[in-house]
Order: structure tokens, then sequence, then C-alpha cells
């Protein structure tokens, strides 16, 4: 999916940050036991023109119908490489997971506090009550990668609306919220989510009378005194960063790896404040405690970290067209619709058989379509008989070319809607199945 965040108007600064390394604050993520091989990476990001920095690659095993281990992820709507290496790929300066048990950004923290420059920087600290009210620590489990991950969010409704990062809860099967102040958790859904614009908004069951998170009623500014609190390193405390404001209007690009695309978020604020994993999702406070950012983005490779936030005005612009059920052309409304299958990107698709399938014929790979590189247990796709190795020709009347067709095919469906699929086996014979589409992962 595409990510990015921004005003939706003109750039009033004009400004576009230039600077070594970052990493998105992406949450924390968990090894289970059978779960990952390989490191896991967090999205590296360029800023503005710097060029030639290298992004840890992405590579997660997933255990398949079949009771196979292939490097595939569920298809949510873009296609990926299962031959993807789960190699770390970086040195001590770049940001990422290490190992998919560190996480993401973990050089990012100063150690001292004291940069090359002789700049300093604050610790975080825990989170004061003042800090912390309207702001929610967030627990996933992806269920499909046998994984977990931790973020932080903010409390928009005293019935449970929930802002946070699209980003926190991509791939999510199973979401629960903690309220920092009281200890309450909750099981929250997901009412839809814009990779786009990387926001999201969660519904937490049975919930009332929570506090809710003070929205900032005037501007910010350059020098402005501001505090990012959040779910630091996945800990489950809240921790706040005391910071101040060094530019609007900023312009962050993230490197393209594994399934996510390069994209540019802008009119980021920018903050010299210690955030890192896990605080995205979280405030950012002004001096009066009110709301003025969702933390999203951080540096990486100097011991003064330079954090990103959304404006919290245009990701409530965001947030209330999801709340209104408002489609658009990025947003998702709800949990799409799902086949259960991981498919191999296009540049791949000759290269079936060299997937670790072992015995698996080659006799697919010349037929136009989607390339199957892995089928989920439990799913539309295992129940149709679909392994790995098939290519997908059709879904229902609609000729399938490569994966971006399969995943618009898919995306004009919703949950519980039933479709044909058609494919080419491994021996090379046409089959034709009825399935029911099930509710995917988070978007």
């Amino acid at each position: 999916m595409a990510t990015g965040a921004g005003h939706n108007g003109e750039n009033t600064i004009g400004t576009e940050t230039t600077a070594t390394a970052a990493t998105r604050s992406r949450p924390r993520r968990r090894r289970l036991a059978m779960a990952v091989t390989g490191a896991a990476a967090a999205l590296a990001l360029s800023i503005g023109s710097a060029a030639g920095l290298s992004a840890a690659a992405a590579g997660h095993a997933r255990t398949v119908a079949a009771g196979t281990t292939q490097s595939a992820i569920p298809f949510t709507g873009q296609p990926t490489d299962p031959g993807q290496g789960g190699s770390s790929g970086q040195g001590g300066s770049q940001g990422g997971y290490s190992g998919g048990t560190t996480p993401g950004g973990g050089s990012q923290s100063p150690d001292t506090g004291q940069g090359g420059d002789g700049s300093s920087q604050q610790e975080a600290s825990p989170a004061s009550a003042t800090e912390s009210t309207g702001v929610v620590l967030i627990d996933t489990q992806l269920g499909y990668e046998n994984a977990e991950t931790a973020g932080t969010g903010m409390v928009l409704s005293k019935d449970g609306l929930v802002l946070t990062n699209n980003h926190v809860i991509a791939d999510s099967t199973k979401i629960s919220v903690t309220v920092a102040t009281t200890g309450k958790t909750y099981e929250a859904s997901v009412v839809g989510s814009d990779s786009t614009q990387d926001v999201a908004v969660l519904k937490l069951k049975d919930a009332a009378d929570l506090q809710t998170a003070t929205i900032d009623d005037d501007s910010v500014s350059v020098g402005d005194d501001v505090t990012a609190v959040g779910n630091s390193e996945g800990g489950g405390v809240l921790q706040a960063a005391d910071g101040s404001v060094t530019d609007l209007g900023a312009s962050v690009t993230t490197t393209a790896q594994g399934t996510e695309d390069s994209e540019t978020l802008d009119d980021m604020i920018q903050v010299q404040a210690d955030i890192v994993s896990g605080d995205s999702g979280g405030a950012l406070l002004d001096d009066e405690g009110e709301v003025v950012g969702m933390n999203t983005a951080a540096s990486s490779g100097s011991a003064v970290v330079t954090g990103y936030a959304i404006p919290i005005e245009s990701a409530l612009t965001t947030a209330e067209s999801i709340i209104n059920g408002q489609q658009t052309a990025t947003n998702t409304l709800g949990y799409p619709a799902f086949l259960g299958i991981g498919v191999q990107q296009d540049s791949q698709s000759s290269q079936s058989g060299q997937s670790g399938q072992g015995g698996q014929s080659n006799s697919s790979s010349q037929t136009a379509g989607a390339v199957v590189a892995g089928v989920y247990e439990d799913t539309p796709a295992a129940e149709a008989g679909l392994t790995a190795g098939d290519t997908i020709t059709k879904i229902g009347s609609t000729q399938v070319t490569d994966g971006n067709s399969l995943s618009e095919a898919i995306a004009e469906h919703k949950p519980g809607d039933t479709v044909s699929v058609t494919w080419t086996g491994t021996d090379g014979q046409t089959h034709t199945a009825e399935v029911t589409l099930t509710e995917g992962p988070a978007a």
C-alpha cells in the first residue's frame, strides 16, 4: 500500500527537509514461536533529496496450507515478493528491526543525549497523567504473520473512536487498546483506514465515558515547545519526549521495500524530540497540552532524533471522512475482502518453481496471471483447492494478468461476496471454483 500524509492544501512554508536517514516510528514487532525467519525491517525513509541510503529488506516466513514455509504475506491488495530475503542489511547507523526482536529505530534513541555537533536532546520520561489524557496503547496481532505489534492512538470520542496511524494497524487480525489513565483494555475493530494519508480510525467495543484528547485550537509555529507522547519501544507505558518544532511543511519520502512502495508524506511537522518506534499514532502536544500532530516518523543515524508528525487538522480531515462512511479513491472502510493467498511480484512470476517449494512444476509460469506464492489455512483459497504455484487468471468475468489486476478485481468486492476464481494449476489444467470472500487483515 502507498503511505503518506499531509494537509489537503498548499504547502504554506514551501520547504523541503534534507537529512541522512529516517525510520517510520513503526510499532514494535515481537517474535512468536513459529513466526518469522530472517530479519524484519522498519520502513526506512530518505528525507528530501537524500539518496543512496540502503533499506533493510523485510523478509518474513509464513506457514501455508501445504505445511511448507514460504516467504509470502497475505494478499490484501498489493503483489508481494516471496523471494525477498530476510537479511538485516543495515549497519549501526540505520534504524530498523534487528532479527524481528528489537523495535525499529533502535539506534534512534540517544544514549547520552549529545549529538556529534554538540547539540543536546532531552531523553523521554514517563508521561504525566495530564500528558496521558486521551492517549491509548495499541497492541495488534498479525495472525497471518505469526507476529504482534505495538503502537499508540488518541481518543476522539467518549464512546471509543480512536485515531492512529494506518501503519500501526496494517495487516492486523486482532486489535486491543488500553486506556493509559485507567488501565482498562478494550477489543477494537477498524472503522476504516487510508494508507496514502497514514491514518486509521478504530472503534472500541463497549466503551463509554472515555476522556478524549484535547485538540489544539490555534496554529503551531517553528520554535514552539512540544512534547511527543507514545508507547515508546512498545514498552506498554506512555513516555513523554520534550522538544521543539524545527520546521513546518517538511516532506519525507519512504524507500520502497518489501510490499511498500516509495511514497512521500508532505506537510509534516518536523520536531527535534526523542521519538522512537512505538510512538506512532501518539500525540504531539503543545505547551498547553493540546494535540497539534500525530507522531509518525523519526530520523535515525544520529544521537539527536528528528521526528515527524502529521498535523492534527489533516489527520482529522481524513478521519472524519472515514467516520462518515465516505468512500474515496484511497481509503478502505472496514476490512477488505480477502482470498487468502500470497502473490508473487510480477518480476518473479516466471520463477514460480524457485520459491522454495520442493517438487513444484513450472508449467504454469508461462500463463498470464497472478502466480500464487502461498495459500493460508482456513481461507477461501484453501477451501477452493488453490496451491502454491497456481496462476490465477480470472476473478468472475474479469481477466487477471498480474498481481495488480488481481488486486483491483478483489477490491471491487466486499467480505461475504461470492465470486468465481479461475486458475491454471501447476499441471497446466484449468480450474474454476466459487468462493465466498472473507474479511481480511486490516488494510
